[in-house]
């Protein structure tokens, strides 16, 4: 009877052995390994949206340099932070980075900017966002800014466009919950309609069709701007203006400043800020 005893001790042993040995084999079951690939809109990331058209591309994280032309923008008094992917940078009071716009950006016909932005609304004045520079205009070649006065139940944000001769406007009120969350701004010029737009995470809320506008055919282009409009630097950007009381600086974080030389599709900047948000 002893004998049978240890017998089937032995034979218990080996089986559970066999079992632990067979087990550990196998990795753990990881139920994302099995998901298909993100996929909006026909895109897997942000990178193959209108690559070829990517004139401009700031991510912020840790670096002021553009990823496209590979230059280096010049800090006063801005920092870097938690950002929608990876770090973002920071604003201050007095604070702004000014970047050197390549030949593809001063010679756009057509184009798009978007970016992100989670800041309080404006108290002491206009909030520049992401502007370029005229050397001799109060207004600049480009301008995106929230407006004073703006609540997060109505935030008012507008847009202006140089082409040469003329400016064009586009602004949209009563936009809700816009602060201190992080949110995508689009502006895109199309010179073939002459068509304004303004999006908010990626969808359209305001367009402007300036008749005749034509192709851009931007003069006395100076810097592009991040952290405010082009004559709250010091010195002044513009010979047309200096430093203004209603006008102040970005005190939250920008990110992901992309510009292209075209007028993006709809679905292409849905999908562009879809991506993003997700980090991808």
């Amino acid at each position: 009877m002893k004998s049978n005893k240890n017998k089937l001790f032995v034979a218990s042993l080996v089986l559970a052995t066999a079992s632990f040995s067979l087990t550990s084999c196998f990795k753990k079951f990881d139920p994302d390994s099995y998901a298909p690939p993100l996929n909006i809109g026909g895109y897997t990331s942000a990178k193959e949206i209108a690559p070829a058209n990517l004139v401009g591309h700031w991510s912020f994280n840790g670096s002021y340099v553009d990823s496209v032309s590979g230059t280096a923008a010049t800090n006063t008094g801005t920092t870097f932070t938690g950002g929608i992917k990876g770090q973002a940078m920071k604003g201050a009071l007095a604070s702004y980075v000014l970047a050197t716009p390549s030949t593809a950006v001063r010679t756009m016909s057509s184009f798009t900017i978007t970016y992100w932005i989670n800041s309080p609304p404006p108290s002491t004045g206009i909030i520049g966002m992401v502007n370029l520079a005229k050397t001799n205009g109060f207004w600049g070649n480009i301008n995106t800014f929230f407006e004073n006065g703006s609540t997060n139940t109505n935030g008012i944000l507008k847009a202006n466009v140089h082409n040469g001769t003329s400016d064009a406007w586009v602004e949209k009120s009563a936009i809700q919950n816009m602060f201190n969350v992080w949110t995508n701004i689009g502006l895109s010029y199309d010179a073939a309609t002459s068509r304004l737009k303004l999006y908010k995470d990626g969808t359209p809320i305001a367009t402007s069709n300036p008749a005749g506008f034509g192709n851009l055919n931007f003069q006395n282009v100076g810097m592009l701007v991040f952290g405010c409009v082009h004559f709250m630097t010091i010195p002044s950007q513009t010979s047309g203006s200096g430093l203004q009381p209603w006008a102040s600086y970005l005190t939250g974080q920008l990110d992901e400043v992309r510009i292209y030389n075209k007028a993006l599709t709809d679905a292409e900047l849905n999908s562009l800020v879809k991506l993003e948000g997700r980090g991808k």
